[in-house]
């Protein structure tokens, strides 16, 4: 790997983290008190699909408005749009995990589903934020191969994006595998 684009790597890998993981814990944590109670799910349940409507990345004016500066801006927006959609999955998740007497390997299942939805909609945001804003990451460094007619740099970032979304997938896959197979399924 050249050392530029291990440095639109990094990048790329900071805001998603930086982004995504304080999501996940705000998020599983939200969605699982949402999904254990019957009255808190059916109250919130459309209401948490308002925000959830809308793509990530239109909001990013409007995050540029309020922090003037890119770097913020395009991590709340990976932060905003990966907290609903991990607030939504894993009540929805609890849902399930309650239906079936409590089930542990039915809420694990559930629980890693919400984070991988979670990780692909963080991922293409952080992709889709830096083509708008570089001037660093894997997402400008493929619209700027595009811009300067460099096949290579765009072959290139998109081999790398695809490569990094399949392994932060497979990662959780694994990790969800694992732990529900360390667990009693809970009923009695």
């Amino acid at each position: 790997m050249e050392p530029s684009i291990f440095l639109d790597v990094l990048a790329s890998l900071q805001r998603l983290f930086v982004g995504y993981v304080p999501a996940a814990v705000l998020g599983s944590f939200v969605g699982y008190l949402i999904g254990i109670n019957d009255t808190i799910y059916q109250a919130f349940r459309r209401i948490f699909q308002i925000p959830h409507s809308f793509p990530p990345i239109a909001l990013l004016p409007i995050t540029l408005t309020a922090f003037r500066e890119n770097e913020p801006a395009a991590i709340i927006i990976v932060f905003l749009g990966t907290l609903w959609t991990i607030i939504i999955n894993t009540a929805i998740g609890m849902r399930h995990f309650r239906r079936q007497e409590n089930n542990f390997r039915v809420a694990i299942f559930h629980t890693f589903h919400a984070l991988k939805v979670g990780i692909w909609v963080a991922w293409f945001t952080v992709i889709a934020t830096e083509m708008l804003i570089g001037p660093k990451g894997l997402g400008f460094l493929a619209w700027d191969g595009y811009k300067s007619g460099n096949a290579n740099n765009v072959l290139e970032a998109i081999l790398y994006i695809g490569i990094i979304g399949f392994s932060l997938d497979q990662l959780l896959d694994v990790t969800g595998n694992i732990l529900s197979q360390m667990v009693s399924d809970g009923k009695k």
